[in-house]
């Protein structure tokens, strides 16, 4: 490949909305990246299961992966790049998820970098909070649950589950629940880039999941 020929880099801050405090991720993805690619690395950065529909709104037109019984689109996501939209420098579009609780997250290009030949690309370089449950409701049902999830509440939710309360039916459960919200503020970026290798790698970039829930 010659040095013309090399992609630049992208800078982008994706937030979700309409929660506080903030849950972010920065990633560094190339500006050849399709649309059916950056759904998937949004999904790995966020952990999300791509169990739901999806799209993107660039320029006030939605992009994304067509599914059975879900939306069209008209664009081929896999033959779309970011390039193609020339978006420049704090330019914003949306992705939104899961239409019942309604995830919209808002995209940032932050800035263009050089291409890095030596780097692997997605690469998540900061964040903030674990993200939500997906199907938890939607912004303001997580809200919600983080002020119930208090820890007054979650010692009290421990304590049942050891001494094997009748009211716990599957402590398993109970204790990776209660592990979630101890969590809910940490961001582990390794796990993060691990999650988006697996995305690139196996993240269904060539083709559609059959069916999805809304």
């Amino acid at each position: 490949m010659s040095f013309a020929a090399l992609p630049e880099v992208y800078q982008l801050r994706i937030r979700l909305c309409a929660i506080s405090p903030l849950i972010w991720r920065r990633l560094l993805v190339r500006s050849d990246t399709s649309i059916a690619a950056l759904h998937h690395f949004i999904q790995g950065a966020f952990g999300w299961t791509d169990s739901h529909l999806h799209r993107f709104i660039i320029h006030g037109k939605a992009y994304g992966i067509a599914y059975i019984g879900g939306i069209t689109f008209t664009d081929n996501p896999h033959q779309v790049c970011l390039a193609n939209f020339c978006v420049r420098p704090n330019e914003r579009f949306l992705y939104e998820y899961n239409f019942h609780d309604l995830w919209r997250h808002e995209i940032r290009l932050e800035q263009i970098l050089s291409f890095d030949p030596t780097q692997i690309y997605p690469l998540c370089t900061g964040g903030a909070r674990a993200a939500p449950p997906e199907s938890c409701g939607g912004p303001q049902a997580f809200l919600a649950l983080r002020q119930h999830f208090s820890i007054f509440h979650i010692a009290e939710r421990l304590v049942a589950v050891l001494t094997k309360d009748d009211e716990i039916d599957d402590p398993h459960a109970e204790l990776e629940t209660l592990r979630y919200w101890l969590a809910i503020d940490r961001f582990d970026r390794r796990a993060v880039n691990r999650q988006l290798r697996h995305a690139a790698t196996f993240g269904g970039i060539s083709g559609a999941i059959p069916e999805v829930s809304v």
